[in-house]
């Protein structure tokens, strides 16, 4: 479809002027408005204002500006259809045949401190999307430009057509049109969300409150990322998707260095690895098999942080998915290598262990920069039929004031900083969880039971080491004595629990007669 006049109005202005030359140099008509069109004009582009164009002034305090029948009309009458044509001429209608318009930063507005009522609502687009919406309708007549990145695209486009009638495929302008309602959509989403910020205050004046934690309505916007090999299973499709109109953060944006097409169970482990690896400030691997933790260490070096955290279930870590908190060196390398891994996260790996690790070319390496191994706050979202279960991320941490020593026994210095290894540990296990732990490493996890007790002796089934002078994780209470008094007998001294139980005292009896020290820490970690 020609191209004869374009408007032009946008708030990142980044690639603007390159753009709206490449226009002007083919001839096509620029219309413009306030900031846009004084850019413009001090770039040497020859500019048309659009209250020039409609005949009416910007006005209400720049609140309209394009909202006119000769703007909606000019984007909006279907250059086929042989009535709109004739009305649009007896009204004196010309078309407007390319858009170019971003809107309101009205994400960064709601996230600034100090944000007012009236700032928030300011910053609320009208013209903007209106326009975007009604070029977007008419794509098959009109080519709509709301991402600065898509410049390049229409402008080589348009410049190809040179000589002949300028214009841009119904393809482009179909793909273009998807994109606008994928942003138009995304944005009155957030708008919805914000809105609930709002309340009527004493005044009788509208103010701005804080954010609910579990809004009224929650708005997802997904764009597609990449295929995956597959679902859980080979006849499941698959794909990642990210927040749209945003770019690609945490996992996500890892760099795959190696290896073969990453699969839906990959990311579940790989994610799994990261959220746990985050939790520990010094050196730490963390082993991962079936979305659980086989095996964990916090140690003074990367390589003796993997040995130990192999060490703990060496059989269930074939096959498995490691996160490593660091940059992997060759030492590590060295050790790793022996072992069948189908993925490695990590910050960085350094040129040796590149070079180490290239002789096994399906192992996947996965680069994860500073910003993905934060813990990552949010709303959680799970599936149900007929539904959608929404709520917090588990960022709960214990500090000294919520640890409680509930036995006659207190622990000692080096029982207390393993408890605390170990309780980090069992946040990332699944119910019902017991982990042992010794010197900053994982002895045995017991995951998934149905009863606790079992998953205590599970634990120790599979511990490869002694337990003796170990302590126990559990990530809810002890209904009964009998968990405790299994640890006891497999060589555990002390015990972390949130407590909460109606036989509390009569667990906390059977540590005293066994003289375990035990901590409540009064908060449940569960993960189902």
């Amino acid at each position: 479809m020609a191209v004869e006049r374009a408007l032009i109005s946008v708030y990142d202005k980044a690639g603007v002027v390159g753009f709206a030359k490449r226009l002007a140099a083919l001839g096509i008509e620029i219309l413009s408005t306030g900031g846009t069109a004084k850019l413009l004009r001090e770039s040497g582009v020859k500019v048309k204002d659009v209250s020039e164009f409609t005949g009416w002034p910007e006005m209400l305090g720049g609140r309209v500006k394009t909202l006119h029948p000769k703007v909606h009309g000019g984007l909006l009458f279907r250059r086929g259809n042989a009535d709109d044509r004739k009305q649009a001429a007896e009204h004196g209608i010309a078309g407007i045949d390319l858009v170019a318009v971003n809107l309101y930063p009205f994400e960064a507005t709601a996230a600034k401190a100090g944000l007012t009522a009236e700032e928030l609502i300011e910053n609320i687009d009208i013209g903007g999307p209106t326009m975007l919406r009604s070029a977007a309708k008419n794509f098959e007549s009109v080519t709509v430009v709301t991402d600065p990145a898509d410049y390049e695209r229409v402008a080589a486009e348009l410049e190809a057509k040179r000589g002949t009638s300028l214009g841009t495929s119904l393809e482009t302008r179909l793909a273009l049109a998807r994109k606008v309602f994928s942003t138009t959509s995304r944005y009155d989403g957030m708008i919805t969300t914000e809105l609930e910020r709002l309340k009527v205050g004493a005044s009788g004046h509208v103010e701005l409150g804080e954010k609910q934690a579990l809004p009224e309505r929650v708005h997802v916007a997904l764009e597609k990322l990449q295929g995956l090999r597959y679902g859980e299973n080979p006849h499941q499709a698959a794909a990642l998707y990210v927040n749209a109109g945003r770019a690609p953060a945490g996992l996500a944006a890892a760099k795959q260095l190696q290896g073969k097409e990453l699969s839906y169970n990959n990311f579940v482990d790989l994610e799994a690895a990261r959220s746990l690896a985050v939790e520990f400030e010094k050196p730490a691997a963390v082993i991962i098999k079936h979305n659980n933790p086989c095996g964990t260490a916090e140690q003074d070096s990367l390589r003796e942080a993997y040995l130990k955290a192999l060490a703990c279930d060496p059989v269930s870590a074939f096959g498995s998915v490691i996160a490593l908190n660091r940059t992997v060196d060759a030492a590590t390398a060295e050790e790793m290598a022996k072992l069948f891994v189908e993925c490695i996260v990590a910050p960085g790996f350094d040129a040796k262990a590149k070079e180490i690790f290239a002789a096994k070319k399906n192992l996947r390496l996965l680069e994860l920069g500073p910003d993905g191994w934060k813990p990552e706050a949010g709303l959680q979202l799970k599936r149900i039929s007929g539904g959608m279960l929404v709520q917090e991320a588990d960022l709960g941490e214990l500090s000294n004031i919520e640890l409680r020593t509930v036995t006659k026994r207190v622990p000692f210095a080096d029982e207390m900083a393993t408890l605390r290894f170990a309780w980090k540990v069992a946040k990332h296990v699944k119910s019902n969880a017991i982990v042992f732990a010794k010197d900053g490493a994982t002895l045995g996890v017991g995951a998934g039971q149905m009863s606790r007790v079992d998953s205590v002796k599970l634990a120790v089934m599979k511990a490869q080491s002694p337990l003796a002078g170990s302590v126990v994780a559990s990530d809810a209470f002890f209904p009964f004595p009998d968990g405790v008094e299994e640890a006891a007998k497999a060589g555990a001294t002390a015990v972390i629990q949130p407590g909460g139980s109606v036989r509390d005292a009569d667990v906390i009896a059977a540590a005293d007669r066994l003289e375990l020290a035990m901590v409540f820490t009064g908060m449940r970690h569960f993960l189902h």
